[in-house]
């Protein structure tokens, strides 16, 4: 069972924190605590093991607060962890936000002392999300949390089982392979339906009110009579974001002219991200191209997690 090896606390910045036996958390981090306040990092973690392990390498004894750890650990694995987990210690619930940091250098002391730390390579950083008081030796439990995604395929003849849905399954698949080695623990499902905006509407208020994060529709965005998706989602749009698909019909339409017919859209409802794009895996691969890459930094800003 992971346990709370040492709690860590400093009246300043840029210092080593020092050990106590008990600490109270609030909403901006643990009261009294220099790196405390209305931000994503409020709680840093590092495990007894990998300050051990350093400490070995650099053949020097470090103790718990030495690397400004908040919280320090034993019996834990940080890289099992995903954004958005959740870690309860006692009545205290915290959220995983941001794993390791920019060095600072110079302004360290410990690497002022041997030129190099462990904390922005090992380390992790909370939010507190249920407040309250923890002591030394409280037990640590991880409660995973998956990122919901939702995948819509529109089309008449799919629906009747009368075409296989392409563009669905590459959506799958191009997701899954952009955040095997991310930080994000993804949880996809999909469904299909015909053109039909009162179906659609329907699904994605659903979808949204469920607390799914991703959402992404195939087929529907041209401009034939059964072409209804992005009518109805940009009706729904909290904002849309433009760009991205402005970008995508200007870098394909020179060389594909029927490109330049795509309505698709991008756009937030809530906290879920949604994007509308064509039906055909060639399309999908080309919009995905330019929306995947940016698609980690979209999720952080819906969360409120600022890592500049």
């Amino acid at each position: 069972m992971p346990v709370i090896h040492s709690i860590n606390v400093s009246s300043e910045t840029g210092t080593t924190k020092q050990p106590v036996d008990t600490a109270t958390f609030n909403l901006r981090g643990i009261e009294g605590d220099a790196h405390s306040g209305t931000w994503h990092r409020q709680i840093s973690l590092l495990s007894i093991e990998h300050i051990r392990r350093f400490g070995e390498s650099a053949k020097v004894e470090f103790k718990p607060g030495d690397f400004a750890e908040n919280l320090t650990t034993e019996g834990i694995d940080f890289a099992e962890l995903a954004i958005l987990d959740h870690l309860r210690i006692g009545e205290v619930e915290l959220e995983v936000t941001q794993f390791g940091k920019k060095c600072h250098g110079g302004a360290c002391a410990i690497f002022r002392e041997i030129g190099k730390c462990v904390m922005p390579k090992e380390g992790i950083f909370c939010r507190v999300v249920k407040p309250g008081s923890i002591r030394v030796g409280d037990a640590l439990t991880v409660i995973p949390s998956a990122l919901p995604v939702h995948i819509i395929t529109l089309s008449d003849r799919a629906s009747r089982g009368e075409y296989e849905d392409l563009g669905g399954p590459q959506v799958r698949k191009r997701l899954e392979e952009h955040f095997a080695n991310k930080k994000w623990r993804l949880a996809i499902d999909n469904s299909i339906i015909a053109d039909d905006a009162e179906q659609l509407r329907a699904l994605i208020r659903q979808n949204v009110e469920q607390g799914c994060r991703i959402l992404i529709t195939t087929g529907g965005t041209g401009i034939g009579p059964r072409d209804i998706t992005p009518d109805v989602v940009r009706s729904l749009l909290d904002k849309e974001i433009p760009g991205i698909m402005e970008y995508v019909r200007t870098k394909y339409g020179t060389a594909i002219p029927g490109a330049l017919l795509s309505r698709s859209l991008a756009g937030v409802i809530g906290d879920t991200l949604v994007y509308t794009l064509p039906g055909s895996v060639r399309a999908v691969n080309q919009y995905l191209d330019e929306i995947l890459p940016i698609i980690d930094h979209s999720l952080r800003m819906l969360a409120a997690i600022d890592e500049h």
